[in-house]
């Protein structure tokens, strides 16, 4: 494996605390929306979208994390905070994987249902892959490919997400429209 440079680790920190601070200005947002408001809180739709946001939390924290604690810490200590980021990372799968299946969570959405998969899939390569590359203390470049994957399922799920809530959104306001009609006419 190639060496790589702490200027690139703390790079890509900054990519993912710069995702990861847009992604939690979109649920500030979200909460404060109308759409969130006429669910109710106990809605199986706002429980996977907790669950969800759980999830993009800790899969944006392993990149932001791990390259700060290789670049000021060492391999060891990398691993650690890998390991452990890493079963936070598979506890929320499972989470978010329980949830979809739970009835009226998703309405059935395929993008939703997909995306589970694929991050599911990517979660199980991502947690094994820097000590399948580096054994038991993985070097610094061992961790690249598995911080990459991490943000690139992290990106995916928040674009889902968003996506997800604007056909929402739109199908609720088209609801709204045909009750409107039939209650006027």
């Amino acid at each position: 494996m190639r060496d790589v440079s702490d200027p690139f680790l703390l790079g890509m920190a900054g990519i993912s605390a710069t995702l990861l601070g847009t992604f939690t200005l979109g649920v500030f947002f979200y909460l404060n929306s109308s759409l969130h408001s006429e669910r109710g809180p106990g809605a199986a739709a706002d429980r996977y979208m907790r669950s969800g946001a759980r999830w993009v939390f800790v899969a944006y924290s392993l990149p932001l994390l791990v390259p700060v604690v290789l670049v000021g810490m060492g391999p060891g200590w990398a691993a650690a905070s890998f390991a452990l980021l890493g079963a936070a990372l598979v506890a929320a799968t499972v989470d978010t994987s329980r949830r979809i299946m739970a009835r009226g969570s998703t309405r059935l959405s395929a993008s939703v249902a997909v995306n589970e998969i694929a991050t599911t899939v990517l979660v199980l390569l991502l947690v094994v892959l820097p000590w399948a590359a580096g054994g038991w203390l993985p070097p610094p470049s061992a961790f690249v490919p598995s911080l990459l994957l991490a943000l690139v399922a992290a990106f995916t799920s928040t674009a889902t997400v968003v996506m997800y809530t604007f056909d929402r959104a739109e199908d609720e306001a088209e609801h709204m429209e045909e009750r409107r009609t039939s209650e006027a006419g």
